[in-house]
Order: C-alpha cells, then sequence, then structure tokens
C-alpha cells in the first residue's frame, strides 16, 4: 500500500452506537499495519474496545488517554505496541474516561488537548529516530462530548461507518452539522474524507437500498469496498485480536484488506 506524504490523522465517528466504529477503525488500522505502514490507534472510548481489539492492557491502574488529556502525561509514555502486528501501536483508554467529559470542562484549551498531545509525540519520534507515524486513528464514543471535539480537533479527516440498516441515515445529517461547526470554529482543515458501508447483509433489499442511497448521496465519499455482516468480525475481540490476524482469509478480513487499500490509494 503507498505510503502517504504525510501523517493522516482521521477520527472514525458516528453519534449513533452499533455501527462498527471501534471494528473499523481497529481493522483498518491492522490492515495498513500489515501491509508495513505506521500506524497508531487513540482510543477515546470509555469502554476501551479498540485497546482489547489490539491485545493492549487497560485496566484501571494503566496509564492511559485520560492521563494524557487530564494530567498532561507525555502520549509517548502511554503508547503501547500491539503484539500482534509490527508498526501497529495503541493509546489505551480505561474506565476513568468516563468522568472525563466533565473533568475537561475546567481545563485551559480544552478542546485542543489532543491535537497537541499528538503534535508533540510526533516531535518525539523525530527526535527518537522512530519511523513517521503513517497514519492515525482515533476511535470515538458515540456522543458528542468534549472527548470527540477533541478527536475532531486533532483529526484532519473524518471516517464515517455506516450500517446498512434503515436507521443509519437518520443520524448522519447530524453528524455532518456538528463537523461543519467544528469546521467553523475549532478546526478549519477538518472535512468528512470517507464513508464505509459496514454490516451488509447482500441476501436483504434493505441492505442494497441502504447503500444506494447513502451512494447516491455522497458519490465522492462512499468507498467501493463493503464490510459484509461476518462471525469472525464478532468473535475476533474475544480473543483479544482484530479480524486481520483472527482469520485473514475470512470474508470480514477480506472486506477491511480491500477497504484499507482504497482508503490508501485515495491518499494519492
Amino acid at each position: 500500500m503507498p505510503t502517504p506524504g504525510r501523517t493522516r490523522i482521521m477520527t472514525v465517528a458516528n453519534q449513533k452506537g452499533g455501527v462498527g466504529k471501534t471494528t473499523t477503525a481497529v481493522n483498518i488500522a491492522a490492515a495498513l499495519a500489515a501491509a508495513g505502514l505506521q500506524v497508531l490507534v487513540i482510543d477515546m472510548d470509555p469502554q476501551g474496545n479498540a485497546s482489547t481489539a489490539l491485545g493492549i492492557n487497560h485496566r484501571a491502574e494503566v496509564e492511559s488517554i485520560y492521563d494524557v488529556l487530564i494530567d498532561d502525561v507525555p502520549l509517548a509514555e502511554v503508547v503501547a505496541a500491539s503484539p500482534d502486528l509490527d508498526n501497529l501501536y495503541c493509546a489505551p483508554a480505561t474506565i476513568h474516561l468516563a468522568g472525563a467529559d466533565l473533568e475537561l470542562v475546567s481545563l485551559v484549551a480544552r478542546e485542543q488537548r489532543l491535537r497537541k498531545a499528538i503534535a508533540a509525540y510526533v516531535d518525539y519520534r523525530e527526535r527518537e529516530g522512530l519511523p513517521r507515524l503513517d497514519y492515525v486513528f482515533i476511535d470515538c464514543p458515540p456522543s458528542l462530548g468534549l472527548l470527540t471535539v477533541n478527536a475532531f480537533c486533532a483529526a484532519s479527516e473524518v471516517l464515517i461507518p455506516i450500517q446498512c440498516e434503515y436507521y443509519a441515515l437518520e443520524g448522519l445529517s447530524q453528524l455532518l452539522n456538528n463537523v461543519s461547526m467544528i469546521q467553523k470554529h475549532l478546526n478549519g482543515d477538518l472535512a468528512v474524507s470517507t464513508i464505509l458501508l459496514t454490516m451488509y447483509d447482500g441476501r436483504t433489499n434493505l441492505a442494497a437500498q441502504v447503500a444506494a442511497d447513502v451512494r447516491e448521496h455522497f458519490p465522492d465519499l462512499v468507498l467501493k469496498a463493503v464490510i459484509p455482516r461476518s462471525v469472525r468480525i464478532s468473535e475476533a475481540p474475544s480473543f483479544q485480536q482484530t479480524v486481520m490476524t483472527y482469520d485473514p482469509s475470512s470474508t470480514g478480513a477480506l472486506g477491511y484488506l480491500e477497504a484499507a487499500a482504497e482508503l490508501a490509494e485515495r491518499a494519492n
């Protein structure tokens, strides 16, 4: 897969829960890392599901992205290497993040704390002679609190996973409005660059109809690759793995591999 000309920082966001945000973040990250690219996943969801899927310890006593946001701990001190793939790193989330929205309210430059932490980490890697990061994926909670606002302020691109079901389009306009507000007031560089259709069931007319509607409205944003409904994708996290390492030949893994390749090509 081609190496981007600069570090691409992507926020994986959708206010609707259960659409495959975390699954998309970790599997595309794993596919890119398997191709030799340097990838960091930042887990901003208090549930810590991305950390689990990447095999990273995120028990309460572990230093995590919470400490970076609230106590200014350098990101370099919390980033851990994934045991399954070289070049794949994760800044874990712990349960402490559940209260971070409230704690951030009183802090200086509360919306920009993640952006500054990532910039400092990029400088640290350069100083230490470490390879440049090619991709940073930020996995958001399904809400628009200060954690998600931090993610939007830190990124230049938004990747939106959309479930191929009836309610999928309802929350999309609200999400696009929120992105527009962030662009106007906090981060002029932010843009929705990619939409990925997830949980696609080719046996149903509904899935085909939703996919057609999304492609009609956003012809330049929707990836050709679609992610099918797959038992393997659901099973992988229980083994603390992504589907890319759990069952690389499964339809789910091949779908994410195709999506990652398309995402990488779009950078060039």
